[in-house]
């Protein structure tokens, strides 16, 4: 297998390919200058007219988590990546791209038995019933404010996660909103993006089937639903795969997008905890910076405790609102903590803003998630992280950091913690050794 994939814009002729299941590689390497970033030599108008509005139905599915211990940072390589190709359908521009630049990371994965090929395919009732066992009470696996997620098997194997909307809730707009998202989620494909299969519209059915994530939300793991912890190596790893998602939609779509719902019920992991972004529903393309537009105005949506406060004043979206999300998210990595605490006293109750206080009064240990083991390594990580959150979450977007940037700090942050650990586990082999002697004698 290649060592060296790079983002790709879906190709539904190409086979699925499988990947390794950790890619710690250097930044620096996969991702040009944001400014940069946003030119492209031509075809950029084909683009600007791609729909306004994307919410609706996608699926956020979770099972009951099986987790496994995080793989060894010590057994990671690093790789440098190579430039992102030019689009076919891009009337030879290479979208995105810095003149001498090697960007990109990696496309695609599969974590089902038999490998199926991701695509718009437009699925009949019959094959859904099928998967479903006709909607069984014993294949649904999770439940929503739109619909119910049932878990399935399509003829050829594949275990996918499918989302069937409620009844209730349909009207002509939503009808717009489901076509517009199905027609976004058909052009993206990333190994930290849960892969968008196909969907079904049929008289009053409106189904989307997506990859099936076995081991649960990270909100299920920081919570220890499964009776494991993530220790901070796995956290870091798992920040990076969200970091290289957001960062794929945000500069290497053909039209930037921004999620809107970062959080931890959206993060699916892995039996090897590898992340993956799901529920697209308040995904929405950016404003084309061709034309001039910084953002776009809209609607509020996302999730208390994660929503960007400038955006909630101005209504004025873009790609930091991600950002401010993403600042929360890695709270709750340190913290695990919700980002609302109703039932804590006052100060404590909206976690991101106690956090921050807690860091820059210098007592950032203090908010660690007691199930994080305090180490000379951890804490050093832990300030490193913490200090990420804070430019993340400053109140006025242009503080913010870019999600590229992100990635590139994160991976720098691991890179430090990987060489920092590794004495620590030399010596933890040495006095095991030491001990086993000494009981053999």
């Amino acid at each position: 297998m290649s060592r060296n994939p790079s983002y790709r814009r879906r190709d539904p002729s190409s086979d699925a390919r499988s990947t390794p299941e950790r890619f710690p590689y250097s930044p620096a390497s996969c991702y040009s200058d944001a400014s940069t970033a946003r030119k492209s030599t031509s075809g950029q108008s084909a683009v600007a007219v791609a729909a306004r509005s994307v919410a609706g139905v996608f699926v956020a599915c979770f099972t009951p988590p099986e987790t496994k211990s995080s793989a060894s940072f010590s057994n990671s390589e690093e790789f440098k990546p190579p430039s992102v190709f030019s689009d076919a359908s891009g009337a030879g521009s290479e979208r995105r791209r810095s003149s001498g630049s090697s960007r990109g990371v990696y496309a695609s994965s599969n974590n089902s038995r038999h490998e199926r090929q991701a695509g718009s395919v437009r699925f009949t009732i019959e094959e859904i019933y099928k998967a479903t066992n006709n909607f069984s009470p014993s294949a649904k696996i999770g439940q929503g404010g739109f619909g119910t997620v049932y878990k399935g098997r399509l003829d050829d194997g594949t275990l996918v996660a499918i989302k069937r909307a409620k009844k209730s809730v349909y009207d002509k707009h939503l009808g717009v909103e489901f076509q517009s998202e199905i027609r976004m989620l058909a052009q993206v494909e990333h190994l930290s993006l849960v892969k968008f299969y196909g969907y079904l519209e049929h008289e009053d059915e409106k189904v989307v089937v997506v990859e099936f994530v076995p081991n649960g939300t990270l909100r299920q793991h920081l919570d220890c639903n499964g009776g494991n912890t993530l220790d901070l190596a796995a956290r870091l790893d798992i920040s990076i795969d969200v970091a290289h998602a957001v960062t794929y939609l945000h500069m290497y779509t053909d039209h930037p997008i921004i999620h809107r719902d970062i959080k931890s019920s959206n993060i699916l992991l892995t039996e090897n905890l590898r992340a993956k972004v799901a529920d697209f529903g308040f995904a929405r393309l950016a404003a084309d910076s061709d034309s001039g537009k910084t953002h776009v105005s809209t609607q509020v949506k996302g999730t208390a405790g994660y929503l960007d406060p400038e955006y909630l004043r101005t209504y004025q979206l873009t790609e930091k609102s991600d950002v401010y999300s993403f600042g929360v998210l890695l709270v709750e990595l340190v913290t695990g903590r919700r980002p609302i605490e109703p039932k804590r006293e006052l100060k404590e109750r909206i976690t991101a803003k106690w956090a921050m206080k807690k860091f820059t009064d210098g007592d950032a240990l203090s908010i660690l998630d007691p199930m994080l083991e305090k180490s000379a390594a951890n804490n050093l990580a832990i300030e490193k992280i913490l200090e990420l959150s804070l430019q993340c979450l400053a109140q006025r977007r242009q503080h913010r950091p870019s999600m590229k940037r992100c990635a590139e700090i994160l991976w720098s942050i691991r890179k430090d913690y990987k060489e920092m650990s590794a004495p620590d586990l030399h010596s933890l082999s040495t006095r095991s050794q030491r001990s086993t002697s000494t009981r053999e004698e």
